[in-house]
């Protein structure tokens, strides 16, 4: 089943219906939930796919992490957009936008490993994809998604099981 829809930048007015999105998700355990204050502030990284009518269908967003390193982050899709290339087109969307910053590897975190397979993602066994400079430089950061890509003990309370994947672009 195909869906006609488009994938855009988000806008503000688009906040309520990605934390509508999100929240079984979150609810289930799957995405984490984050409060709107944190949505708004990382508006600039999300786009989102509607349909004809204007209603969101999924949201996904690409969070730049180093000169050459960023994360595909809270990836939804509404229930009956699951399987109708929705997913598809937003990590693609991403990946272009990845590519338009010079970013030349993403990682994800996720429970999907078929779905990113697809997308040419793989499976991260160890942390040799980052220099020993970079990795101690980005243990700078105190945001959580550099924490699960550096595999760190504090974030394991939260990342409940995902796999970590990456592609090279």
């Amino acid at each position: 089943m195909s869906l006609p829809f488009t994938v855009r930048r988000a806008r503000t007015s688009d906040v309520p219906a990605i934390k509508t999105l999100i929240a079984p998700l979150a609810q289930e355990r799957i995405l984490i939930a984050k409060e709107t204050v944190a949505y708004y502030e990382a508006l600039p990284e999300f786009r989102v796919a509607e349909d004809a009518d204007g209603a969101l269908l999924g949201c996904g967003a690409l969070h730049i992490m180093w000169e050459d390193l960023a994360e595909v982050r809270t990836l939804a899709t509404s229930p009956p957009a699951r399987g109708t290339g929705v997913g598809h087109a937003l990590v693609e969307e991403l990946l272009a936008g990845a590519r338009d910053v010079g970013v030349s590897r993403v990682f994800c975190l996720t429970f999907e490993v078929d779905f990113f397979r697809r997308h040419g993602f793989s499976v991260m066994e160890d942390q040799s994809v980052v220099d020993p400079v970079i990795y101690s430089e980005l243990l700078r950061s105190h945001d959580e998604g550099v924490a699960e890509f550096l595999d760190l003990a504090r974030v394991k309370p939260n990342t409940l099981g995902n796999t970590r994947m990456i592609r090279r672009l």
